[in-house]
């Protein structure tokens, strides 16, 4: 089985859609797609500076257009009837629309919400996020724990995101677990913790006038790397996930259980890709970071189908 994984916040640089629009319906779609999220995806993919985009509110729905946008260009050149399908944090409504459960309209305009009510949960207190690579992984949680601070996003493949306050960011980083480094991640607050509780609310009430359905594809949650058989159950773990940790790792067992051949990453792509070149040994991979990279991932669904 391939997996089709799209990418959380954070994979996003400057100009990275100028390449999608030279497709036919790209411009279309991301000027359709700004109406529904309520943010200029097309200036903010091909103008915006590094700065513009890292805020919460525009990058979500950037992150999410990007990628269905590479869905869909993948899908008008070859069958993707048979991928399983799942998304990293934000990279879930993307997931939503390309397995069924949500239509693409509807998946962004949620996003656009989150992303408003996330960047609003940030300016309460100082928070942020880094990455702790490398390590004994029981160690590496323990001192997480120590500081105070969160396993928000545990990703397998050597690294787990902690999150929490800056000042306890801080600390952790000078008083690294044995054999890890500690990155600073260019993000806006603690995601995933009790710091974005304030977004739920937000969230849940534009998720009441939606109907989702149950998926098309096999699709896994980053609630505990599951199988999603439920469309509704999946649409109320997007609302709650806000404030849960993201379980990567778990997401990546479920595709070596369900038998793994290949992993295409949509665009913007990268992250994904580099912890499935450590977690998911000699399962061949594709990131999707511009048109040019269509034809490979075309060639490793051809030839898995």
């Amino acid at each position: 089985m391939i997996v089709i994984a799209c990418p959380g916040q954070g994979s996003q640089t400057p100009g990275f859609l100028n390449d999608w629009l030279e497709l036919p319906g790209s411009r279309e779609f991301l000027a359709t797609a700004s109406e529904r999220a309520g943010v200029d995806l097309l200036a903010h993919g091909t103008e915006s500076d590094a700065d513009t985009i890292r805020d919460t509110a525009i990058a979500q729905p950037l992150i999410v257009a990007a990628s269905l946008l590479a869905w869909q260009q993948l899908g008008a050149l070859t069958g993707l009837s048979g991928a399983g399908i799942a998304g990293h944090s934000v990279g879930e409504f993307a997931a939503a629309a390309a397995a069924g459960v949500l239509t693409e309209a509807d998946a962004l305009a949620l996003v656009g919400v989150r992303g408003r009510a996330m960047a609003e949960a940030a300016t309460a207190a100082e928070t942020g996020m880094a990455a702790v690579v490398g390590g004994v992984e029981a160690d590496v949680l323990a001192k997480i724990e120590e500081h105070g601070l969160t396993p928000a996003n545990r990703n397998g493949g050597g690294q787990i995101v902690a999150a929490g306050a800056k000042d306890q960011l801080a600390a952790l980083a000078e008083d690294a677990p044995r054999g890890a480094r500690v990155i600073a991640l260019q993000v806006a607050g603690a995601f995933h913790t009790d710091y974005m509780a304030s977004a739920i609310p937000v969230l849940a009430e534009a998720a009441t006038g939606v109907q989702a359905a149950d998926p098309t594809h096999p699709l896994w949650t980053n609630a505990d790397g599951s199988r999603v058989t439920s469309g509704q159950a999946f649409l109320d773990s997007l609302v709650s996930q806000i404030a849960s940790p993201v379980r990567w790792d778990a997401c990546m067992a479920g595709f070596q259980e369900a038998g793994i051949t290949g992993l295409i990453e949509l665009t913007p792509a990268g992250a994904l890709t580099g912890i499935a070149k450590r977690a998911l040994k000699g399962v061949p991979s594709v990131a999707i970071k511009s048109p040019a990279d269509l034809e490979a991932a075309v060639a490793l669904l051809r030839e898995a189908a």
